[in-house]
């Protein structure tokens, strides 16, 4: 049975109501409101076709320091205009920064497709966890779940950011699932055949769900994404905003193949951290049963500290893939900077690597990937 032949068997779909004894799961869960059987849903892999990506430009005092602002946002655009070579992009943005944005992004018509700047008061930048993860369903119905996000666990001001998911889900036409999780998209990577992975600090937390066992989280998230496995990184908590998202840790770049990174500072927590991840995806399967072949990517040894080093993020895993391209980080480290493009050239062969700076989006902790989510185009 394929993931896009599951069916899920609901006992009602009046709101609220449980669908068995041992399960958080209810009504609110799914797409449909009239039908007794539910398709399930399933999540495209990043790598197949988009319709366009969101992202937002925002860097708020209240949350950026005065030295970081102007970077961020200059990296922010820098970003759409790369992006905008192969797909279409809508930016979120607060109606005071229009002005800005114009003057970074300049004739946003043209470019050879087209960036739409939608006005809509955000608080941060990071799409990649506030906005909808998108999935469609075995009839093709196409919906954005909005995961709840409540700024990583009550960490930072979200009451804006927490409206997103449901803002773009329904910019897009599609049916909004309200998810019973609190997550984010940056705490999850996917293979697109029934395998993902996550790290337990960032979702098995009781900062975001303390009424969830694993089992139950696991029951709720497999249905939504079409999962038939979940591999467990351990993470680590509080150490970092988001308590360590996989997608600076790990990425799939196809099935049965992922890059992980590596961190060679041995003053860093990361050090011990990414061997272990290292460690476990080497003895991990997939959904299919078959052993991951797994790429290391080191982190680089020289980066940018002029906007900040405590929260800065180091690595290459935070790339984003675009139609017929990946976007990707570059550091100043020469030598580390040439490996990562080297590699991911060798995973994606038939995807132009676009490497650029965005050093302001990374001394907030973040990267490519967390400042971009994608609608994919079936």
């Amino acid at each position: 049975m394929t993931r896009r032949d599951f069916l899920y068997a609901s006992a009602m779909l009046s709101s609220g109501v449980l669908l068995n004894a041992n399960s958080n799961l209810t009504s609110s869960t799914f797409t449909s409101e009239d039908d007794f059987i539910i398709k399930a849903s399933y999540m495209s892999e990043e790598s197949e076709a988009h319709k366009r990506t969101w992202m937002s430009f925002v860097a708020n005092d209240y949350i950026w320091a005065k030295e970081q602002i102007p970077q961020v946002k200059e990296d922010l655009a820098r970003i759409a205009r790369t992006i905008a070579k192969y797909e279409p992009v809508s930016i979120l943005l607060n109606h005071k920064d229009i002005p800005e944005a114009l003057d970074l992004l300049g004739d946003i018509n043209s470019y050879k497709y087209p960036i739409e700047l939608i006005s809509f008061d955000i608080d941060d930048l990071w799409l990649r966890d506030t906005g909808p993860t998108f999935v469609s369903n075995q009839d093709g119905v196409k919906s954005g779940i909005n995961f709840n996000f409540n700024g990583w666990g009550e960490k930072q001001e979200h009451t804006l950011d927490s409206e997103v998911a449901e803002f773009i889900t329904k910019r897009a036409k599609a049916k909004v699932i309200n998810s019973n999780l609190v997550l984010e998209g940056g705490s999850f990577e996917i293979d697109g055949a029934g395998t993902a992975i996550l790290t337990e600090s960032s979702v098995l937390n009781d900062n975001r769900n303390p009424d969830f066992t694993k089992e139950e989280f696991e029951e709720e998230l497999k249905l939504l994404l079409g999962l038939k496995k979940i591999i467990w990184l351990k993470g680590i908590k509080n150490k970092d905003i988001t308590d360590a998202h996989v997608d600076f840790y790990a990425r799939f770049t196809k099935v049965g193949t992922v890059i992980v990174s590596r961190e060679n500072y041995k003053d860093s927590y990361d050090y011990d951290i990414t061997r272990e991840n290292i460690r476990i995806l080497q003895n991990s399967t997939d959904a299919a049963g078959n052993k991951l072949n797994v790429v290391i990517l080191d982190n680089p040894d020289i980066f940018n500290e002029s906007y900040g080093l405590d929260d800065f993020a180091a690595g290459y895993i935070g790339y984003y893939l675009c139609n017929g391209a990946v976007i990707l980080q570059k550091f100043g480290d020469t030598k580390a900077d040439k490996n990562a493009y080297d590699i991911l050239q060798k995973q994606f062969p038939s995807h132009t690597i676009e490497q650029i700076s965005v050093d302001g989006i990374a001394s907030g902790g973040g990267s490519i990937h967390c400042a971009t989510q994608q609608v994919p185009l079936g």
